[in-house]
């Protein structure tokens, strides 16, 4: 496997493994997006926080159609409004 090299302006971060759950369709979503533009999930879900951070808007137009493409096709019908609501079966 060949490792990529640094695009310019990368900054070093040391990362950890994580046991972290979400929402079956919402990963698939997710992972789906990250293949589109060919990351990691990792790296979309940096990326998503960090935007997030500093209140901005993650997603471009296209991507938040992508998104929604994304969203019918796993039938995922969670919203914001979800948010802190859910419960496992």
């Amino acid at each position: 496997m060949t490792r990529k090299s640094a695009a310019p302006g990368s900054r070093k971060v040391q990362r950890v493994q994580t046991g972290v759950r979400l929402e079956k369709r919402l990963l698939k979503v997710l992972k789906g997006l990250a293949e589109y533009h060919d990351m990691t999930l990792g790296d979309l879900l940096e990326g998503i926080v960090l935007h997030a951070f500093e209140g901005k808007a993650p997603f471009s137009e296209e991507n938040l159609e992508r998104i929604k493409d994304l969203k019918k096709i796993y039938e995922l019908d969670l919203t914001c409004e979800d948010s802190h609501k859910l419960t496992e079966i």
